[in-house]
């Protein structure tokens, strides 16, 4: 067994929200892959929904989970406010990851459209990066939500600490995408059409 392995396993027993976090990981994809088997292979439609809509579920659990955690005592780490960041961007991209996977799941077993993927620098990308961005901005309010409301009502004064370095780092992550995503490719879209239209 590699040693990287061997970490991630000791980090697992020593924090049990981490191996909440990676169950709701695994059970975001258990689900949705038997919600498109049921709808696509089965035809089982209802069974479908119900098994879509209960992945926000999962969110739920580890939100309960982290705040009986704090209530109880335990000691602050990293890894509580890392449970909120995984909240916030499992809230914002979950819809689109569903419908990432509901086309692709679609095209290969029930005769849907091929995934389309709009061509670097053309508007559709940019378009599309900012949509994400878009997405990432609601991740960090959801994320600035949830631990700013487990600082003011569940959290002591000394449990606070690890919650709110989380809060800065999540609107850094946001300000990198913005110039590494969106921005960068609407530079990049506008050169292009200037060098093109030169030509002419």
């Amino acid at each position: 067994m590699s040693t990287h392995v061997e970490n991630l396993i000791q980090l697992v027993k020593d924090n049990p929200i981490v191996a909440l976090i990676l169950a709701c990981e695994v059970g975001l994809w258990i689900l949705l892959g038997l919600g498109l088997v049921a709808r696509y292979l089965l035809r089982l439609r209802t069974l479908s929904t119900l098994l879509l809509a209960a992945i926000p579920l999962l969110d739920v659990v580890l939100v309960v989970a982290v705040t009986l955690d704090l209530l109880n005592g335990a000691e602050p780490r990293s890894v509580h406010g890392l449970a909120g960041v995984y909240l916030g961007f499992s809230v914002a991209f979950g819809p689109s990851i569903a419908r990432w996977a509901d086309v692709r799941f679609a095209h290969r077993f029930a005769g849907g459209p091929a995934p389309v993927k709009p061509a670097k620098g053309t508007p559709e990308r940019v378009a599309h990066l900012w949509r994400e961005w878009n997405r990432v901005v609601v991740a960090a309010v959801i994320t600035s939500v949830v631990l700013g409301g487990l600082v003011l009502f569940v959290a002591t004064s000394e449990q606070s600490g690890p919650l709110t370095w989380w809060i800065g780092r999540v609107w850094v992550v946001v300000g990198i995408w913005l110039v590494a995503g969106p921005l960068w490719e609407s530079c990049g879209s506008r050169a292009s059409s200037r060098f093109t239209a030169g030509r002419r």
